[in-house]
């Protein structure tokens, strides 16, 4: 028997049931975020088109340094669009609800059989990409890169590194005690 007075017990489970609706749909929120991801992802095509526009302008007036530098870069933007369909797909479909479009030709097999744990490593991998590429591409031009800025760079990625390492190796372990 319950010691609230009559009517309290059903008002109490009347407001809890609206606090958790209230919750449950302000998943909702994160919509416009995730839309705002793929304006994001047109910024990047447009730096992606101007910088293989000036590439190939000046095609036969830069050296080879130079060009390497500027594949690297859009390869880097390439693996940031990528970084960015991660986090829209995954996040959207993680959080805000289920995509829909089962049967379509170009499905990426990955969506919707990626857990946030998976998304998670795979987001790692792509920051560790894109700081590997950096790094790269100062050491391309070290002679116009510090030691101060070059120490940084080496320093970011080795905690990038180790941060997905970590990540995996936890992953792992909850993964194995779940079982």
């Amino acid at each position: 028997m319950s010691d609230a007075p009559n009517g309290c017990e059903h008002k109490t489970s009347r407001l809890e049931l609206l606090i958790e609706r209230s919750i449950f749909n302000s998943r909702w929120l994160l919509a416009p975020i995730y839309l705002g991801l793929a304006l994001s992802l047109m910024l990047l095509l447009i730096k992606f088109v101007q910088k293989s526009y000036t590439m190939v302008v000046h095609a036969f007036t830069i050296s080879s340094d130079d060009t390497i530098v500027g594949i690297l870069s859009l390869v880097d933007l390439s693996l940031m669009g990528n970084l960015l369909l991660m986090i829209m797909f995954g996040g959207y479909q993680n959080f805000v609800s289920q995509l829909d479009f089962d049967g379509h030709k170009d499905k990426p097999d990955w969506i919707g059989h990626v857990g946030f744990g998976e998304l998670k490593l795979k987001l790692m991998a792509s920051i560790v990409a894109i700081s590997a590429i950096e790094l790269l591409k100062n050491f391309m031009n070290v002679e116009q890169v510090s030691n101060h800025d070059l120490g940084w760079s080496v320093g970011i990625h080795v905690t990038f590194v180790l941060s997905a390492v970590l990540l995996a190796l936890m992953d792992a372990l909850v993964g194995r005690a779940k079982t």
